[in-house]
């Protein structure tokens, strides 16, 4: 795998859009979650990626828990909410370090998102549209 792929999977993962809805308002259920990733300098389009993740009422109760997941590299280190609107921004350290910075604008049923994060002199756009679809099983 070359360095560039391992970059884009790194984003992938560290960025699990299914992690930054706010939790206040976001009610508990299956989600599907699109990521489109805009990554400048690579000579082709990465494909976008969609996701189910069921969220129980313990997981939408803490909002600084969902935006930072369950990565061990990575902390919230400015986080403000006003309205309907989240914004916040996260370092991470490790083999893909970088500072991702967002913004999410939500309902109960749905949100989108906008991430940049700056990674090895790259900045990379995640943009996410998320809906509820039911029930968890």
């Amino acid at each position: 795998m070359s360095r560039l792929q391992r970059l884009i999977l790194a984003v992938l993962i560290l960025g699990m859009p299914g992690t930054l809805c706010a939790a206040g308002a976001m009610k508990e259920g299956m989600w599907e979650i699109a990521t489109s990733t805009e990554m400048p300098g690579i000579p082709y389009k990465i494909p976008p990626t969609v996701v189910k993740q069921c969220y129980t009422r313990e997981d939408v109760s803490d909002q600084k828990k969902i935006v930072a997941s369950d990565n061990k590299d990575c902390a919230v280190t400015d986080f403000k909410s006003s309205g309907n609107k989240v914004a916040w921004t996260m370092k991470c350290t490790g083999e893909h370090s970088g500072t991702f910075k967002g913004e999410t604008t939500f309902s109960s049923d749905s949100y989108t998102s906008v991430m940049k994060m700056e990674t090895e002199g790259q900045v990379i756009t995640m943009n996410v549209k998320a809906k509820r679809v039911g029930a968890c099983p």
